[in-house]
Formats: structure tokens, sequence, C-alpha cells
């Protein structure tokens, strides 16, 4: 039985900004991803999940589907010939880079989940690759404190890709 509207119109206004983030980083253009979205929040309006604790999952993963199979149609089609020769597309190195930006995307989103201090310390250590006295020096704040805030950081971060439907 499909939702209401006033639930559906809910839902849009209150993920409908993130998913759109979320499919534009994907497809690169606004009107796509604004289709993407709409047609994720039809789906759920359609088949109406019955548990609203997993919506956000189950939407980014709604997202993510349409984003593959977008991707898979297109690759069905014929490639044209321009009249200065092929363009240079495989598939397979396409698919990767899709999906590779496609984990850069929901990475993005789990990092701007967490404190700025949690952010912080995460980025210095595990992306800079700074010591943990590097790290304490550039922040301002004791070894033991960037310590802390690391691991207090990953544990927010996986419950963060959790909450986007990330699968260990």
């Amino acid at each position: 039985m499909p939702m209401d509207e006033d639930a559906v119109a809910a839902i849009y206004r209150d993920h409908g900004a993130a998913l759109r983030r979320f499919a534009r980083g994907a497809v690169g253009s606004d009107e796509q991803a604004e289709d993407i979205v709409q047609e994720a929040i039809i789906r759920v309006w359609r088949h109406a999940p019955e548990a609203t604790a997993g919506l956000r999952a189950y939407l980014y993963r709604t997202v993510r589907n349409l984003i593959v199979d977008q991707h898979r149609q297109r690759a069905r089609r014929p490639h044209t010939v321009t009249l200065t020769g092929m363009d240079g597309f495989d598939a397979a190195l396409d698919a990767e880079r899709i999906d590779e930006l496609l984990d850069r995307v929901v990475m993005e989103e789990a990092l701007m989940r967490l404190t700025h201090e949690h952010r912080e310390a995460l980025v210095a250590m595990h992306y800079r690759r700074l010591s943990v006295a590097e790290a304490a020096a550039e922040l301002g704040v004791p070894a033991g404190t960037v310590k802390s805030r690391c691991f207090y950081a990953l544990k927010s971060l996986r419950a963060a890709l959790d909450e986007l439907g990330v699968e260990r």
C-alpha cells in the first residue's frame, strides 16, 4: 500500500537535498541528479518500506542503484562515431570510475556528519598521514587528545556509514 502524499512530501523535504548532492557527485548534472532523486522518492512511495528507522539508508541504496542502472543503460547503447574519431570509451573503466566517485561522495557525506574537531583529527592522521605528534602540534592540542578524537571519530564515521547504507 503506497504512502500518503504528505508523508512523501516530508521525505523529499527532509532527504532531498542530501540525495541530490549524492547523485550530483556521481552523474555530474543537476538535472540528472534531480531525476534520479525523484525516481527514488517515487519508488519509496510505491513500495512504502515498513521500517522508517533505516529510511535514509534505503533512499541512498535506491539512488545508488538508479545511478548504476542508468550507467548500465548508457553502456548498452551503441557508441557514436565523431568526425574526429572514436570516443575512447571503456565500460569497465567507466564503471570503476563511477564506483570510486560514489565511494568518495559517500565518504564526504559521512565525514561531514562528524564534529569539526573529530574531522580535523581524522583528516590529519588518516588522510594527511601526520604522526600523532605532528597532528597535535598542528591542531594545538595534546597528543592524547588527538588519539582520543581519532578513536571517537572512527566510531562516529562507522555509524554514519552504516546509516548511509554502506556494507562492511
